[in-house]
């Protein structure tokens, strides 16, 4: 008989660092760590990355628990019946229970000329890619950014700031989270840095050319370097496994993050749908979650009944070039108030955000179990809502097994 349980987290960003390390509370718990990258990807600055003022990587070395083994690959397949991996590298793993924390990339674009003219920039990939096809773009060049979430206005801020004309297509409205406060202080921002924006019903883009968006009411905005930031999609890895997932291919869970179809098998991050009500995509969300996770299979090898998902959420931060942020406040519903911090000082919090992110990742790998957020009464409030929605379509889930 094994004198150790072997955990496989699939995914080492926000989400999977913070459970892996974690998962180290237990001295019998054997934890393996699966990602395509040998280097942790921040992605709250993959802007930066493009506009060229961060690298947007951090070492594992530090960040891990020593205890946490990294295998640098990326899985395939899951075969959940004989608790195996298949891995792209040819070699594969088995599991005793597995977190599931691949995170989330770029939606693939139905707009006709997307795919092959503009330039996504959800993963570390992309990012970079961009910033050598910027490199070699001289700097006249008019540069439009489609999607005015907080990637886009980022992305739009940073690129303006190094002194390009830069056109940013909402969609709809500027930062559609914040608060109207949020949103006049983010365009006063914008508009200081020379960005154009367009919003309003008619700018949805139906088309993109090597030259030229073309937008919903006819507009047809120059731009000879497109960037899409409009969606984000999860990895299909669950779908392809025969797990049972969202239509957007996050894997359903219960609100202890256990599978539906398996019992062994756990989500976080962004790729999780926990009642079919998944949480916003974002780091703020992924930490906690990442906790959750670790607990819940803590909790299970230790034969206690997993507690159910507590996810609090506080606020959104958005950068807006070097010189100015916003943090925009929300209430327990996690929608944005009127409260909100901007400027200079919106700026130096966000980037003690950025930086703190990383330091209790590494907190955690140096004394885990001592991350406490995932268990703040204020997460509360999700399980009112799981409750109302309730009894809607979750009734035709099955039970984990």
């Amino acid at each position: 008989m094994n004198s150790s349980t072997d955990v496989v987290v699939i995914g080492g960003g926000y989400a999977g660092v913070m459970a892996a390390n974690r998962l180290t509370l237990r001295g019998d718990v054997k934890v393996t760590l699966v990602n395509p990258r040998p280097t942790f990807v921040h992605r709250i600055r993959l802007h930066q990355l493009v506009g060229g003022t961060d690298t947007a990587v951090v070492a594992y070395e530090g960040l891990l628990a020593e205890r946490v083994r990294l295998v640098v690959d990326t899985v395939t397949r899951i075969d959940a019946d004989d608790r195996g991996l298949v891995l792209a590298g040819g070699g594969t793993l088995t599991y005793d229970y597995l977190i599931h924390a691949v995170g989330s990339g770029s939606a693939d674009p139905t707009v006709p000329g997307a795919a092959e003219f503009a330039h996504p920039l959800a993963t570390f990939e992309e990012a970079a890619g961009l910033r050598q096809v910027l490199a070699a773009t001289p700097a006249a060049t008019a540069v439009t950014v489609v999607g005015a979430g907080p990637s886009g206005i980022e992305t739009a801020a940073e690129l303006a700031e190094e002194g390009r004309a830069v056109t940013l297509v909402c969609g709809g409205v500027v930062g559609p989270y914040l608060h109207a406060r949020g949103r006049r202080s983010v365009a006063r921002r914008l508009s200081k840095l020379g960005v154009s924006v367009l919003d309003g019903p008619g700018t949805r883009v139906t088309a993109v050319t090597r030259t030229a968006v073309t937008l919903a009411d006819g507009r047809e905005v120059p731009s000879g370097l497109t960037v899409w930031t409009a969606g984000f999609a999860v990895p299909d890895l669950a779908v392809r496994s025969g797990l049972s997932t969202d239509p957007e291919g996050r894997l359903l869970t219960d609100e202890t993050l256990i599978s539906v179809d398996d019992g062994r098998i756990v989500a976080a991050g962004d790729s999780a749908a926990p009642s079919g009500l998944p949480v916003r995509m974002s780091c703020q969300a992924a930490l906690p979650m990442g906790a959750r996770a670790a607990d819940t299979v803590l909790s299970l090898i230790g034969g206690e009944t997993p507690a159910v998902l507590n996810q609090p959420f506080g606020a959104q931060c958005i950068s807006l070039g070097r010189g100015a942020g916003v943090l925009q406040f929300a209430d327990r519903f996690d929608t944005a108030v009127r409260l909100k911090v901007g400027g200079r000082l919106g700026a130096k919090l966000k980037e003690v955000i950025c930086a703190g992110v990383v330091k209790q990742l590494a907190a955690e790998a140096g004394e885990p179990g001592g991350y406490k957020l995932h268990r703040l009464e204020r997460g509360g409030t999700r399980q009112r809502l799981v409750r109302a929605d309730g009894d809607r379509a979750r009734a035709d889930l099955p039970s984990p097994a």
